[in-house]
């Protein structure tokens, strides 16, 4: 079942040519794909512009920790002067309690005297050298007792 070489030689030539035009048409067309795909129609970036692009960003990032710096020394300034207000209130509160108290003893004190001098009341004094007592009155004019 073999054919005769001169059918079998041609037949195998043209085989040989279809499957050369088809590689070549095959990596032709790739060509084509990848020349539209990847085009570079930017150049790459040159090394001096990188390098002035890392000197601009050390140089805010130096910017920016000087600015964290200064923030952090007033959050601190912030932080004492919280402090030290809140010490304020606290003696502030002492002070207040301790005047209240004050304030109240005062009228207290001043409610017994008030109720020791209105009308009708007697009070007694003692002369340093005998025994003798005279009731004491306070008028205010007929006025209106507070």
């Amino acid at each position: 079942m073999t054919a005769k070489p001169h059918v079998r030689r041609p037949i195998v030539i043209l085989g040989v040519l279809l499957t050369l035009l088809a590689a070549a048409a095959t990596v032709r067309a790739a060509s084509l794909w990848v020349a539209s795909s990847a085009s570079l129609s930017t150049a790459p970036a040159s090394i001096t512009s990188i390098q002035g692009g890392l000197a601009a960003e050390q140089a805010r990032s130096a910017n920016l920790q000087s600015q964290l710096d200064v923030l952090e020394r007033s959050s601190h300034e912030l932080q004492a002067a919280l402090d030290a207000a809140n010490n304020q209130v606290t003696t502030d509160q002492a002070t207040a309690a301790n005047l209240e108290a004050s304030l109240t003893a005062a009228q207290t004190k001043l409610a017994k005297l008030e109720a020791g001098l209105k009308p009708g009341s007697t009070t007694t004094t003692q002369a340093s050298g005998g025994g003798t007592t005279t009731p004491a009155y306070h008028d205010d004019g007929g006025g209106v007792d507070d």
